[in-house]
C-alpha cells in the first residue's frame, strides 16, 4: 500500500458533489482490521450524508473486500478473510479501516459485489422481519418492493414461510421478477390488496404508508423502515384509535440498535454465496462510471442496488 489511495471523495464544486481523487490511506486502530476493498454499494443515504461532509472526505457506508491487516488486539478475522463491512464513512475507497464489530465474514470465493449489499439492504430487511414476530403462513406486505431492501425482504419473508405481497408503482413491468423472488402477489397500491395483512414493511412513507396501515389485520404491525416519499403522513381522524378487533401498531425502525451485527452479516453473506438469496443488484460497473449510477439513484430510476467494482 502506497502513500495515497484512490477514492471517491466529496467535492462540492462538482455537479454530483463527488469526484475520483487520491487521499492518504486509513490507519487502523487496535480493534480494527484493514480491508482491501473489492466492491462497494451506493445508497441514497450515502449521497445525503455526503452533502454535509467536507471537501476531500471519503463517504460510503458499506463495502466488501479482503482483510490485509488483522486487528492489533487479536480480535476479528485473520488476514485473507473475505468480509462485508459497515461504517458511517470511508467505504468508497481502495482501503478501509473498520471496527471488528462492524463486519461479517463470508465464505471463500464469495462475490464481493453481492456481499457488499448485505449491511444496509439485506440486514435492514432481515431485522425488520424479526420485528414482525412469527411469520409462518402470514401475509406480509412490502412497499417499495423493487428497491434493494424490498427485494431482500420478499426473499427472506418467503424463506420464513410468509406470503409476501409486493407493492410497486410498476406491477406490469416487475411482476414476473418479483414473483420469481417469492412474492405471492404484486400490486400497485396497498388499497389493491383484497385481504388484510399481518405485517407491513414500509420503505416509502408518506400517503402510501397511511394506505398500507389501513390494510393491517387485528394485531398487525407496520414497520416504518424508510421515507422515499416527498409527502408527509396524514392519517384520517380516528385511524389510530383501537377498538374491538382493531388493535394495530406502528413501530419505528433502525437496524443499528446495539445488537451484534457480525452474526447477521455473516449469515446473510453465506446465503448469498450458496445461492439461497439473490443479490438485489440493478447496476454494476467500475467507478469510472459511478456518476451514471449516482444519477439513476437521484432520479429514482434504479430499481435495486448499485455496486461499484474496484478490482
Amino acid at each position: 500500500m502506497g502513500i495515497c489511495m484512490r477514492a471517491l471523495i466529496v467535492d462540492h464544486a462538482q455537479p454530483s458533489g463527488l469526484r475520483l481523487g487520491d487521499v492518504p490511506p486509513p490507519t487502523r486502530g487496535p480493534g480494527e482490521v484493514l480491508v482491501e476493498v473489492g466492491a462497494f454499494a451506493l445508497n441514497n443515504g450515502d449521497l445525503a450524508t455526503a452533502i454535509d461532509m467536507g471537501d476531500g472526505d471519503v463517504p460510503g457506508w458499506e463495502a466488501a473486500g479482503y482483510v490485509i491487516e488483522a486487528a492489533g488486539d487479536g480480535s476479528g478475522p485473520a488476514v485473507g478473510t473475505p468480509v462485508t463491512t459497515f461504517g458511517v464513512t470511508g467505504a468508497w475507497a481502495e482501503y478501509r479501516a473498520v471496527d471488528v464489530g462492524m463486519l461479517g465474514t463470508a465464505p471463500k470465493g464469495a462475490d464481493l459485489a453481492a456481499i457488499s449489499t448485505v449491511p444496509v439492504a439485506a440486514n435492514s430487511a432481515l431485522r425488520a422481519l424479526r420485528r414482525s414476530g412469527p411469520t409462518l403462513g402470514r401475509r406480509i406486505m412490502i412497499t417499495g418492493a423493487t428497491g434493494g431492501v424490498g427485494r431482500y425482504a420478499i426473499q427472506l419473508a418467503r424463506m420464513a414461510g410468509a406470503q409476501p405481497v409486493a407493492v410497486t408503482r410498476y406491477p406490469d413491468e416487475f411482476a414476473d421478477e418479483l414473483r420469481g423472488l417469492g412474492a405471492d402477489a404484486v400490486i400497485a397500491d396497498p388499497a389493491d390488496c383484497p385481504d388484510p395483512v399481518h405485517t407491513v414493511i414500509d420503505t416509502v412513507g408518506g400517503p402510501l404508508l397511511v394506505r398500507a396501515f389501513d390494510r393491517l389485520d387485528n394485531g398487525g404491525v407496520l414497520i416504518a423502515l424508510g421515507h422515499l416519499a416527498t409527502g408527509a403522513e396524514s392519517f384520517p381522524r380516528g385511524a389510530l384509535m383501537a377498538g374491538p378487533g382493531q388493535n394495530r401498531t406502528i413501530v419505528s425502525f433502525h437496524q443499528f440498535d446495539g445488537t451484534p451485527l457480525g452474526p447477521d452479516f455473516t449469515w446473510l453473506s453465506e446465503q448469498l454465496t450458496r445461492g439461497a438469496l439473490l443479490p438485489s443488484i440493478n447496476w454494476r460497473g467500475s467507478w469510472q462510471h459511478v456518476h451514471d449510477a449516482i444519477t439513476a439513484l437521484r432520479r429514482g430510476t434504479l430499481h435495486g442496488k448499485a455496486v461499484i467494482d474496484l478490482r
